[in-house]
Formats: C-alpha cells, sequence, structure tokens
C-alpha cells in the first residue's frame, strides 16, 4: 500500500513528540539526594486539520542499592513506543547505566536504540537502527531520558538556566533549558502556578517547544507545547499522577 507523503510526516512528527517529550513526565525530588517513586498519565493531541491522540505513562520505581528504573510506555493510534533507563542516583546526578527505546506503528518505520555505558573504562556502546558505535563517555553524560529527570532535579534546586550533553545516536547533543516566566494555568476547576520554560534553539530557529511546571505536584510537567514550522501545534497535558509519600 502506497503511504500518504502527509500522512507519514504527520505520523513521525507525532511520534517524535511522543517518544522525545514525554519523557518530560518526570517527578523531581527536593534539593538533596533522593527520589521519589511515582507514576504519571499524560495525553497527546494534535492540531491544524488532524486530530490524533494517544496516551502515555511515566514510572519511576526504586531497584534498590540507588538504582533506580525510569520508564515510559506509550500506545497512540499511529505508534507504541516502549522507552526505560537504568540509572544509578548519586549526590543528585543521573548516572546511565543502561538505555533502550522502541518505536513501532504503521505509518512510520520502525525504530530501536540501545546504549550500554561502562563507566570504569569510560566507554559507551550501543545501536541505533541496526547500526553500531562505541563513543568515549564525557564527565556528567547524559542520556535521552536521563536528561529530562535531571532537569526537574535541577529546577527545583532553583536552577533556571541548564545545559545537558546526551548522547543520542551515537554523538553528543547539547540541549539547553530556560525558565522565561510564572503562568497560572486552570484544568478541571483548579488553578495551578506554573513556571513555563523553554527549550533553547537558534536564534533563527522556526520550531518551539514550551513546558509547564508545577512546583504543588512536585514540579511535574502539566502541559508541554510544541510549534512547528509550519504552524502544527502538538500538545502534551497531565490527566493523572501518584506519587509516592
Amino acid at each position: 500500500m502506497q503511504r500518504n507523503p502527509d500522512v507519514t510526516r504527520t505520523s513521525a512528527l507525532l511520534a517524535g513528540l511522543l517518544s522525545g517529550l514525554f519523557a518530560l513526565s518526570a517527578s523531581a525530588a527536593d534539593a538533596s539526594p533522593e527520589l521519589t517513586p511515582y507514576e504519571a498519565s499524560y495525553t497527546a493531541s494534535m492540531s491544524k486539520g488532524v486530530s490524533l491522540n494517544g496516551e502515555g505513562v511515566r514510572t519511576l520505581t526504586d531497584q534498590g542499592n540507588n538504582v533506580w528504573l525510569y520508564r515510559t510506555d506509550v500506545d497512540s493510534f499511529i505508534a507504541d513506543i516502549d522507552e526505560s533507563l537504568i540509572f544509578k542516583w548519586q549526590d543528585g546526578q543521573v548516572i546511565p547505566l543502561r538505555y533502550r527505546y522502541r518505536l513501532s506503528g504503521f505509518l512510520i518505520k520502525d525504530r530501536e536504540q540501545a546504549i550500554d555505558f561502562d563507566w570504569q573504562k569510560g566507554m559507551a556502546r550501543g545501536s541505533y537502527r541496526g547500526e553500531s558505535f562505541n563513543v568515549e563517555l564525557r564527565e556528567g553524560t547524559l542520556d535521552p531520558l536521563g536528561y529530562q529527570l535531571q532537569l526537574h532535579q535541577d529546577l527545583k534546586a532553583g536552577k533556571r538556566n541548564v545545559t545537558y550533553h546526551v548522547l543520542d545516536k551515537g554523538d553528543y547533543d547539547e540541549d539547553r533549558f530556560s525558565v522565561i516566566d510564572e503562568d497560572s494555568l486552570s484544568d478541571r476547576g483548579r488553578t495551578m502556578n506554573t513556571l513555563k520554560a523553554e527549550k533553547v534553539r537558534g536564534e533563527n530557529a522556526r520550531r518551539q517547544t514550551l513546558m509547564w511546571f508545577d512546583p504543588a505536584q512536585d514540579y511535574l510537567l502539566v502541559r508541554l507545547l510544541q510549534v512547528e514550522p509550519d504552524g502544527s501545534e502538538y500538545e502534551l497535558k497531565l490527566r493523572d499522577a501518584r506519587v509516592q509519600d
């Protein structure tokens, strides 16, 4: 069956949003080196003439001995995503150990990525779309999930401008975030006083990513809006959260 290029592109964009940005549903701990297990669920939608909806669940669970499992499961009309990170929590820092990602869908190509971090040898070994890679680790290296958890931790610690070096697809990316405002959001009769943050891009970048975090809910992401260069909007909204006492 021949694929419609516009539908395929739309599907790929929404899948990218679901896979890359559901990871922002992490719960932050306080400034001390502690994490709080939790489960949060989100809805995803897209505008501009096409209505595609998805749901995602993010969990953070304690595995013992300062080792944690951070996981995303996404079920949508166009794609299913399984993404997980096993990491060590040490001195308020995420130390990634094992990262796995799998995307499968009807209108998009399946994608897989695996990264194993050997901190004793200072090397990361992985594969992306069947191609292997070996990369020398840098101090503070994070993975595509771990830096999102670190972002929440740093926001709660009072930082408002942060930069992370993220190992993804065999290369390093520099991801920057900045808190730009305090904003009130209303949802289901409740008003939330949130921190509004933006992913910092190049001066001429036409894509915009905005995030709203609620300090009263342990700095959970309560809304995310991404605007594409063609004007299409993609939105995530927090549906439910259970944070362990």
